[in-house]
């Protein structure tokens, strides 16, 4: 099946019609096992010296991180870095801390912090459930306007089929049926403002992240944690947040799959 894109930035694609790509198994398997020791590393990383008043500074769009589940706010440094020298103030919300909370609670607290700290104008970065978190806040809770918009990475806005495996409530909540997630797949109207970006497999997502009315960005990359170290990644987000900065191609948008179904200097990251 042709891939019908058009190229973005750095290998980048906006996705038109989002074909599936066809993956072998040997690949698959070799992408799971990279996957899982890149999200162990970062676990351990985050025990580093590095602090969140490090990217507080900047007169940019500011900017506030929300990590997927079990993740610390340390897995989204290697956006982080890039966006701060970027010139924009990176917030994070250290009391997530490992995003096992229920989407709306944690919505909750992204939007008190945006209240206490008066942001405003604000792009929210993501990964994985942070998406739903930021995509929840925008459309729910934030009643001034706080929220520009998103850029979400490998995020389920479909679910997961293999959430019902899940041992644990807080997993199986990303199945595609579950009350919260089928509630954000009708609200259509925000997805003008998310910019979904994704790999060509996710070893976590089979169904992908393309999201109906958003910019929908593939990156030629395979698995769920490594894309938030790779370079073709934080290109694609520096697009998103910054689409006049000299040297950058904005993506441009095109129809998208089908409509969804209801229901001081700092250690840099390796790649």
């Amino acid at each position: 099946m042709t891939d019908a894109t058009t190229s973005g930035t750095d290998g980048a694609r906006t996705d038109r019609t989002a074909p599936p790509v066809r993956v072998s198994l040997l690949r698959r398997t070799r992408w799971a096992v990279l996957d899982w020791w890149y999200a162990i590393r970062w676990q351990v990383r985050s025990l580093g010296p590095t602090t969140a008043d490090d990217y507080r500074s900047g007169d940019g769009q500011p900017v506030v991180v929300v990590p997927g589940v079990y993740e610390t706010w340390h897995f989204m440094r290697p956006l982080m870095d890039a966006l701060h020298d970027r010139g924009h103030p990176v917030h994070v919300l250290p009391v997530l801390r490992h995003n096992l909370r229920p989407v709306p609670e944690s919505a909750a607290e992204v939007l008190a912090y945006l209240d206490e700290h008066d942001l405003r104008d604000v792009l929210l970065v993501a990964h994985s459930k942070g998406g739903l978190i930021g995509k929840y806040a925008m459309t729910r809770l934030d009643d001034h306007g706080r929220i520009d918009r998103m850029v979400a990475v490998s995020t389920p806005f479909a679910g997961s089929g293999y959430a019902r495996l899940a041992p644990v409530r807080h997993l199986r909540a990303f199945r595609s049926s579950d009350p919260v997630l089928a509630g954000l797949a009708r609200e259509l109207d925000a997805n003008a403002r998310i910019t979904s970006v994704y790999g060509v497999f996710d070893t976590l997502i089979p169904e992908g992240s393309a999201l109906a009315g958003a910019t929908n960005v593939r990156v030629p990359v395979g698995g769920h944690f490594r894309i938030l170290g790779d370079p073709r990644t934080r290109a694609a987000v520096l697009a998103a947040a910054d689409p006049d900065h000299p040297g950058t191609a904005e993506p441009r948008p095109g129809p998208t799959p089908a409509e969804p179904r209801p229901g001081p200097a700092r250690p840099r990251p390796e790649p």
